[in-house]
């Protein structure tokens, strides 16, 4: 038993900002089994589980020197893997949207005997191009397109004016056409 697992919280955060690597695995050990749990109710799935709290802890220890933690340590890190669950669901509602709209257009247009397989490969092309998006700009569109939040709530949601938002949207659709126009060029022939 490490003298780490009798530090408070608050006590392991400022240790962690240090770069204290046993109060980083301190808190590891106190939270990601139960972190691991949560996520597991709320998406089902043990592998999608484990690696939504993995990104979490990483983000942790590569954000150390910046934290800014207001309340407890156990609450920020429920709220990081509810918010890394929202992401990633949004993320698979995005894709699968973009992958049906993509797959009718196949379907209506072109007569593929293996459109199964190019239906997976332009739902990964999607969702890396997705993914290619600046941060702030994959967070707008997302709950623009994801969660159909008006241009007023998400500017007021993300503290940036709804010029911003609109801004940020139009660039990300119009990044995401030029890509999958591109890709698209490619499957049909």
């Amino acid at each position: 038993m490490s003298v780490y697992s009798k530090y408070a919280d608050h006590i392991l955060l400022n240790l962690l900002k240090e770069d204290d690597q046993l109060a980083y695995t301190e808190i590891f050990e106190r939270y990601s089994r139960i972190l691991v749990n949560h996520a597991y109710k709320l998406l089902g799935r043990h592998d999608e589980a484990n690696d939504v709290v993995q990104e979490v802890f990483l983000s942790l220890w590569n954000k150390r020197y910046e934290l800014a933690v207001t309340g407890s340590l156990s609450s920020y890190l429920y709220k990081a893997v509810k918010n890394r669950i929202l992401n990633h669901i949004a993320h698979e509602k995005v894709v699968s949207r973009y992958a049906d709209s993509i797959s009718n257009f196949i379907e209506n247009e072109y007569v593929f005997a293996d459109s199964k397989l190019r239906e997976k490969e332009l739902e990964a092309i999607i969702a890396k191009e997705i993914a290619l998006l600046p941060e702030k700009m994959r967070e707008v569109f997302l709950l623009r397109k994801v969660e159909e939040l008006s241009y007023d709530e998400i500017s007021n949601q993300l503290n940036i004016t709804d010029k911003t938002a609109k801004q940020q949207v139009y660039n990300s659709v119009k990044i995401l056409r030029e890509k999958l126009k591109t890709a698209l060029n490619v499957f049909i022939w």
